[in-house]
């Protein structure tokens, strides 16, 4: 397995061995051990950039997810999941809205674009939205789970 951070921001500071781990974790969760992701963490100006230029969307937005096993030739290397970029400064934005510690918020991110990389699709249908939600909603809680496990067993 080979997960890749890229911390390209400064709003927030990020434990990249923690984020790999949850990816890890994600990634075996989901039937993909041998899976290899790229995660890039920026700010609003960047995250707005990439939008446009790949989604004709002119605004920034909280994670973006590009699957490298779709299109003609995504069956070339299977393990190769793709990209997942989330904008630190919007995931801080959200969190304080919703009064939920950043760091959570950064979970659910990572959590909702290695799902798109697995085919998830909430814009699909109401059917597919709820699908995604439940199995979101699943992978967080083991998360957390498995938080609370190591912080009990830490000396």
């Amino acid at each position: 397995m080979v997960i890749q951070i890229d911390n390209s921001q400064n709003q927030m500071p990020l434990n990249e061995q923690n984020l790999t781990e949850k990816a890890t974790h994600i990634l075996n969760a989901l039937g993909c051990p041998e899976g290899e992701l790229s995660v890039l963490f920026v700010d609003d100006a960047h995250m707005r950039e990439i939008n446009r230029d790949y989604r004709q969307k002119d605004a920034p937005t909280n994670v973006l997810a590009f699957a490298m096993n779709e299109g003609e030739f995504g069956h070339i290397n299977p393990e190769l999941l793709g990209d997942v970029v989330i904008s630190t400064e919007t995931a801080l934005r959200e969190a304080a809205e919703w009064k939920m510690d950043p760091q959570v918020r950064i979970t659910q991110l990572l959590v909702h674009g290695v799902l798109h990389l697995f085919g998830y699709d909430h814009e699909e249908s109401p059917e597919a939205e709820e699908r995604m939600e439940a199995k979101s909603t699943e992978l967080v809680r083991m998360l957390e789970k498995n938080e609370t496990l190591a912080g009990w067993l830490s000396p």
